[in-house]
């Protein structure tokens, strides 16, 4: 479904990423492991088209990422990819149903589709009583949970994860690690994770270790 060939990145004279092959495929949780400085993130970025590599090329599908212009680049993110991040970025005025709609109306969904969407969403999250909640009224674990159904709401072909549980205590990190295990068996969804946390790696379909700016 995605495929990374020779990516490099640089910032200033510092080489972050040195030349990366990757595919990942439908279906599949990967994870990305390495040092702190190693490239995960940028690689992240990179495959969300937050950033742009130096050279090579990134394809969904049949796709050129770079193809397309600064439009319809962000009309393609948002149909495509959700992100989730390990700060749950929700906005603290909105109702945690309104949080999810977001994406949603971006994209051009009718209010009452995109609703009924995110009620569906926040209901498989566990959050059914809690969706007329505001951030601040909820857990951290909640609100991340938020964050996941927000990722959801346009049928994105991957969710992009980056230290996704890094802000959570051991018990709530589990509950979310089991989510994205559930949403893959129960949407078919396909996840590419980065995280310092041994056991969600070790549970993913996959391990991509960078080190120094490659795949070791």
């Amino acid at each position: 479904m995605i495929r990374i060939k020779n990516i490099t990145k640089n910032y200033g004279d510092l080489q972050v990423l040195k030349g990366i092959d990757l595919t990942v495929n439908e279906k599949e949780i990967v994870t990305i492991v390495g040092a702190s400085g190693a490239g995960k993130s940028t690689l992240l970025h990179i495959i969300g088209t937050l950033d742009l590599p130096d050279s090579g090329e990134l394809w969904f599908g049949e796709t050129n990422i770079a193809t397309l212009s600064p439009v319809r680049l962000a009309a393609f993110r948002n149909h495509n990819i959700g992100f989730v991040f390990q700060f749950h970025h929700l906005l603290p005025e909105f109702t945690a149903l309104e949080n999810v709609c977001i994406p949603a109306w971006i994209k051009g969904t009718a209010k009452k589709e995109a609703e009924k969407k995110a009620g569906e969403l926040l209901e498989l999250m566990g959050l059914k009583d809690r969706i007329a909640h505001k951030p601040n009224e909820l857990s951290g674990g909640e609100q991340q949970r938020v964050s996941v159904a927000r990722a959801l709401i346009n049928n994105p072909q991957v969710i992009l994860a980056d230290e996704p549980s890094g802000n959570l205590d051991s018990q709530t990190k589990n509950d979310l690690h089991r989510l994205f295990f559930s949403l893959k068996d129960q949407l078919g969804q396909t996840f590419v994770i980065v995280t310092h946390d041994t056991g969600l790696a070790e549970m993913s379909d996959r391990q991509i270790r960078l080190k120094d700016g490659k795949i070791a």
